[in-house]
């Protein structure tokens, strides 16, 4: 099993597929490091050689912000916000949807799990 930036590349993969395993590495990203490197793009993942395993390590290194650099850089970007205390700050700090989303209904990603209110029920039995 190849590893890269400290993350485990699935096995038995296309390498367009298994790269995209690393945080920050999408579909374009990952053709473009293998057409860099000079490799087949449906080459399987289990097939790699460590020079290649080399090659690919350092293109990303080089030149695109994968991974722990990238982690770190949204993490403090968020952190930035809070804060400056903005309204994308307070969003964040609130555990709200960030970009304008509807919150009376949905929302139940950032959200968390809906609770039940207690005494709902009882309000309507009383009209």
């Amino acid at each position: 099993m190849a590893r890269i930036l400290g993350v485990d590349i699935p096995r038995n993969k296309a390498m367009v597929i298994a790269l995209q395993s690393l945080y920050g590495v999408g579909p374009k990203i990952a053709k473009d490091v293998l057409t860099s490197s000079n490799m087949a793009l449906t080459k399987n993942s289990n097939e790699l050689t460590e020079e290649e395993i080399q090659t690919i390590r350092k293109c990303l290194e080089d030149d695109y912000v994968v991974e722990g650099d990238l982690r770190r850089d949204v993490g403090l970007n968020i952190k930035r916000l809070k804060d400056l205390g903005c309204y994308r700050g307070i969003r964040h700090r609130k555990g709200l949807p960030v970009r304008g989303q509807r919150t009376s209904t949905n929302a139940r990603t950032r959200k968390g799990k809906a609770v039940a209110i207690a005494g709902k029920k009882s309000i309507k039995s009383m009209k």
